[in-house]
């Protein structure tokens, strides 16, 4: 008896992005963009704003390029990195009693 096989379609398991970043990133920073250039109205604003929105969606883009769900394992670094324990880099040299310790 085979196996059954069952095909996972990628339209059911897509990562939540929006103009190819993540969504939430892509949208705050061009609320924030749009604040910027209607709130001074100003064409050294609106070109800051430009710049800012443009300058984060690459940003955005290039993140979810290379992991779609970089800003959960980077929000969760933030919240364990007080957790994190004391680690030696390979550069280090070690003493003689600290390589018997862990012969």
């Amino acid at each position: 008896m085979a196996l059954r096989t069952i095909p996972i379609r990628r339209a059911g398991n897509r990562h939540n992005l929006f103009m190819g970043g993540d969504r939430e990133l892509v949208m705050m920073a061009g609320l924030l963009a749009f604040a910027l250039i209607f709130q001074a109205q100003e064409l050294r604003a609106t070109v800051v704003g430009l710049s800012l929105w443009l300058g984060a969606l690459f940003a955005c883009r290039r993140m979810a390029k290379a992991d779609p769900q970089l800003r959960f394992v980077y929000m969760r670094h933030r919240r364990y990195q007080t957790y994190y324990p004391a680690r030696s880099t390979p550069f280090r040299m070690n003493t003689r009693s600290q390589g018997r310790q862990y012969k």
